[in-house]
């Protein structure tokens, strides 16, 4: 997934798809529903509607190569963070939002 992201490819396997749009954005779908949109400085992160350990995993699999600071997401009492080492802090996840 990240190779094909990083070389701007189309490329599928399973439940994951990358599709390279005209403009060199790379978006990322699981199961059909749109995860990631990765450009090139920055990257935006949706949970498609299902905030499954599925789903975290896919986005921390983007984050630990196109992610900059960010260095996961994890759980915590039912709700998605951040987890930004750059500035020591969680913050709290919202789909659609952007990492520059």
């Amino acid at each position: 997934m990240n190779e094909a992201i990083s070389n701007c490819k189309n490329w599928r396997m399973d439940n994951t798809e990358v599709v390279t749009e005209s403009d060199g954005i790379s978006v990322v779908y699981l199961h059909g529903k749109r995860i990631a949109e990765i450009g090139d400085n920055w990257l935006r992160l949706f949970d498609g509607g299902h905030r499954t350990n599925t789903t975290k995993s896919r986005l921390n699999a983007i984050l630990s190569v196109h992610g900059g600071g960010f260095d996961a997401i994890f759980q915590k009492n039912f709700e998605w963070f951040f987890h930004d080492s750059m500035r020591s802090m969680a913050i709290p996840f919202e789909s659609g939002m952007e990492v520059v």
